[in-house]
């Protein structure tokens, strides 16, 4: 079974994780993922941080000379503006009070966290609850990436709509991946992406922040994927799970997902077609290549919606946690949009579910084991 854990806070000494599960003998190319990771930093809107880091992933245990070893894979990014926290957020000496919070912000999870964890400075939670931490998680998806890859799974993600600026071109995104990555909003449409831009200028001049839609488009599935038998085994369910999990992230569709609610049957439900060259096929994909919680063969298409980031240059009414006090809230350092961001996460993630269900149907010890036994179903 492959799970992983993640540590670490946002200005802390650095961010950590641990991956178990993955086979022995698998490849892994550590510029991929320190690659991922810099595209986990890109995005026209992003904060003055991403000026400060330049994420690199280390390995610590778990690989040798590239591959794995069948043992848990640890690893660690470094925080590199530690440098300037490290008076305020040192894990072990007493810190100094200077960056104390009590404006907890609306739409964060500053107030809840202090509630719950019974803390009266609201950095405790913020510094954990931070985007910062998805950076353990592109790491870990993106070895997953790589396992996947040696099957014929890819993943592709690409922002959709921005604060309401939708993409307008109907080309795959699989065919264009590289167009995508060259737009600074990885949108596909340059109208819109230029719209996107203005928007978020003037979201920045008025102290604002913008959201948006992110999809991500998986090919290569086989049919059989997750169950229909177990409600916590659903691939879509699964799927929905992890991606809700992303900071920010407050929707999640599959497919032609809440459209078919206006829909009949006739336009919502996939035909299913069958030749002896293709097998068992389909005209169309409004099911995202998931039906009864399991994949089948199609592409696997994903949307999340991302809410506007909740740190605002121009602050929204709050209450002092220490003495009630009507105050504006807390304002960090943060992005003005970071939905380009949370598509590669989103991504990470995604692939990080098919990963795991991949391992559950034709894992073993070894790649080589997965490999027969991938081949072997091949012939079915």
């Amino acid at each position: 079974m492959l799970r992983y854990l993640t540590g670490g806070e946002s200005h802390g000494p650095a961010l950590t994780g641990i991956i178990e599960g993955l086979p022995a003998g698998l490849y892994v190319d550590i510029e991929i993922i320190n690659r991922d990771l810099a595209q986990r930093q890109m995005g026209y809107g992003r904060g003055e941080r991403m000026a400060i880091e330049a994420d690199r992933v280390r390995i610590l245990s778990g690989m040798r000379g590239g591959v794995t070893l069948g043992s848990p894979i640890s690893f660690l990014i470094e925080n590199n503006d530690y440098e300037n926290w490290q008076d305020y957020m040192n894990p072990v000496a007493e810190s100094k009070n200077d960056k104390r919070v009590t404006a907890p912000r609306p739409g964060h999870a500053d107030l809840t966290g202090a509630l719950k964890y019974r803390f009266d400075d609201a950095r405790n939670v913020l510094e954990r609850a931070s985007a910062r931490e998805t950076a353990t998680r592109v790491v870990v998806g993106s070895i997953c990436r790589q396992l996947l890859e040696r099957f014929g799974v890819q993943v592709y993600f690409h922002v959709v709509n921005i604060g309401g600026i939708k993409v307008q071109v109907e080309n795959k995104v699989e065919q264009n991946m590289l167009e995508v990555l060259k737009s600074p909003l990885f949108m596909r449409d340059k109208a819109a992406e230029q719209r996107a831009i203005e928007l978020i200028d003037a979201a920045k001049a008025g102290g604002e922040s913008v959201g948006g839609i992110f999809e991500i488009v998986i090919t290569g599935v086989p049919a059989g994927l997750g169950s229909y038998v177990h409600w916590d085994r659903k691939l879509d369910a699964k799927l929905a799970f992890a991606l809700q999990s992303i900071q920010a992230i407050k929707g999640v569709e599959f497919g032609c997902g809440f459209e078919c609610a206006d829909l009949p049957g006739s336009a919502v439900h996939d035909e299913i077609f069958y030749s002896a060259a293709r097998g068992y096929s389909r005209n169309t994909n409004n099911a995202g290549g998931i039906e009864g919680g399991m994949s089948n063969g199609e592409s696997i298409i994903i949307r999340c919606a991302m809410k506007p980031i909740p740190t605002l240059k121009n602050p929204l009414r709050s209450v002092d946690i220490i003495d009630h006090s009507a105050i504006v809230a807390n304002s960090e350092r943060s992005d003005i949009c970071a939905v380009p961001a949370a598509a590669v996460v989103g991504a990470a993630v995604a692939a990080t579910v098919v990963a795991e269900e991949f391992l559950r149907v034709f894992g073993g010890d070894s790649i080589e084991e997965m490999e027969a036994r991938w081949r072997k179903s091949q012939l079915i």
